[in-house]
């Protein structure tokens, strides 16, 4: 048993939850914030049977695309000078950070 944890873009995030849905795949999804850009992810875990990881694979590569983003200026008033960006930059962002758990062990809890 595995357990795949995909961040991506919130708007990547709706388009990938319907296929994995689609294709019988059971996720959680949470609100998650990026360290560099500050801005919304989404951040979607998946548990599935070892045989099914290259399947959840697929469908997350099929439904977050990477693009440019233009970071605005960065003033290092009240920070540290080291980030300083004086000018627009243009960086790649979106896709998809995925990590593959092995899971020991897992049961429900209800009453």
């Amino acid at each position: 048993m595995k357990l795949i944890v995909a961040i991506v873009q919130d708007q990547d995030s709706q388009k990938l939850l319907n296929a994995l849905t689609d294709d019988q795949f059971r996720v959680t999804k949470l609100a998650s914030t990026g360290g560099f850009l500050k801005s919304g992810n989404t951040t979607i875990m998946v548990g599935t049977e070892d045989h099914k990881v290259d399947r959840v694979l697929e469908i997350i590569k099929e439904n977050c695309q990477k693009r440019d983003q233009l970071i605005a200026p960065i003033s290092p008033m009240g920070g540290n000078a080291d980030s300083y960006i004086p000018q627009p930059v243009e960086v790649e962002v979106g896709g998809a950070n995925i990590f593959v758990v092995p899971v020991e062990s897992f049961g429900s809890f209800k009453r």
